[in-house]
């Protein structure tokens, strides 16, 4: 594969295309003619654009109808959030309330601070535990707290960063319960564990294409057929006048393809990466003082394929680039934050310090990940983390 890093760590930023969403992609790229035109050509496009929405359909659980093509999560996120909260606004309705954690992906995050800041919501904070697992006491006491006066409640299904997963089944019963739309960013962890996204309680889920072996430019957003959103991209109403554009034939169809390919090989590469998973936590542990893996200790609670390092005086983007120097490509957080010097808002909101949440590194594991790549990490790694303290002291 051209462009290949040695040894790549940083699939939960992006993942390699897959065979199947290679050979779909190229197969489909010559297709001419836009699949809302009527002629023969159109009919033709339409075929294989309607062909890929149900297979991604049918391996979230969901109906065909209830997939809306998007060019990412981010625009998922987006689109649900903006959306729901425009809806349950509108007109004389006072609905300000957004509740959320602090642990969620900056295409939330920051979705909420632009309606507060411009739309005059009210964020709603709910704490998270050492382990970055939602506190469902304090989230059903906030859905409790006056339903009546709130949009929507929001909790990311696994963590980008950390890794964890979030009891998302709990969650969402919570907010049925009261009448509260209830969104999931389901992004890390459809395609990787096994996901529940036909829940009647889960109203909008956020997935995309390149984190599970497709290309980027494309997911979706499960919209129940009863939800009501407020498009904020209009046009010629596609994709239930909810999200409107010209279907791009191609990247559906490797898309779909992507997502089969990744539900076929779930269960035995869940099984492969926490075996790679165990070994390097386990070395990292014997090897590297005062070193700790953040997230939760609980297997049914943590992504088998994030190792969330975190070094006192190991500044993350010193070790990033001495690792990368070696040949390792990896991460100190979430791509969409990376470049910017911050600590890390999910580590903040674990109640770490901000030094803390600075000193981490991120190992994302996935299909281009083999034991003898772990094994040269785990030899290297000890002497980077001393280099990149004597840096910090120096």
């Amino acid at each position: 594969m051209r462009n290949q890093p040695a040894h790549y760590f940083d699939h939960a930023a992006t993942t390699p295309l897959s065979e199947p969403a290679r050979a779909a992609l190229i197969e489909h790229m010559g297709v001419v003619g836009n699949a809302g035109s009527l002629h023969t050509a159109g009919r033709t496009a339409r075929r294989i654009h309607d062909a890929a929405r149900i297979d991604v359909a049918r391996a979230a659980g969901v109906d065909p109808a209830e997939i809306i093509f998007t060019s990412g999560g981010t625009e998922a996120d987006n689109l649900a959030i903006k959306g729901l909260y425009a809806h349950r606004n509108a007109g004389d309705q006072a609905r300000p309330r957004i509740i959320y954690t602090g642990i969620e992906h900056p295409a939330v995050l920051d979705v909420i601070e632009y309606l507060a800041q411009h739309h005059a919501a009210e964020p709603v904070l709910v704490p998270v535990g050492h382990d970055a697992v939602v506190d469902i006491d304090a989230w059903r006491a906030a859905l409790a707290e006056a339903p009546e006066r709130t949009a929507l409640a929001t909790l990311m299904w696994a963590n980008n960063e950390v890794g964890t997963i979030q009891p998302i089944e709990e969650a969402a019963a919570a907010a049925a319960e009261h009448g509260v739309p209830f969104h999931t960013d389901a992004v890390q962890a459809f395609g990787h564990i096994p996901t529940q996204l036909n829940n009647p309680a889960i109203t909008t889920a956020a997935i995309t294409a390149h984190k599970l072996g497709g290309p980027v430019g494309i997911g979706a957003l499960i919209v129940r057929r009863a939800a009501q959103l407020t498009p904020h991209i209009h046009g010629g109403g596609q994709e239930r006048g909810m999200r409107s554009g010209t279907a791009d034939v191609a990247s559906a169809a490797a898309f779909a393809a992507a997502v089969q390919a990744a539900q076929d090989e779930l269960a035995a590469e869940s099984e492969r990466l926490s075996q790679l998973r165990e070994k390097l936590v386990t070395a990292i542990t014997e090897t590297i003082p005062n070193a700790t893996v953040s997230g939760s200790n609980d297997p049914a609670q943590q992504l088998p394929s994030i190792v969330h390092l975190s070094v006192p005086g190991a500044q993350g983007d010193s070790v990033l680039f001495l690792l990368d120097s070696l040949g390792f490509a990896t991460s100190t957080g979430s791509a969409c934050t990376a470049g910017m010097a911050q600590p890390s808002h999910v580590l903040l909101a674990m109640g770490r310090s901000k030094q803390d949440a600075t000193d981490v590194q991120r190992f994302s594991m996935g299909p281009l990940t083999t034991p003898e790549a772990v094994q040269t990490l785990i030899v290297a790694l000890p002497g980077v983390i001393e280099q990149a303290r004597a840096a910090g002291g120096a």
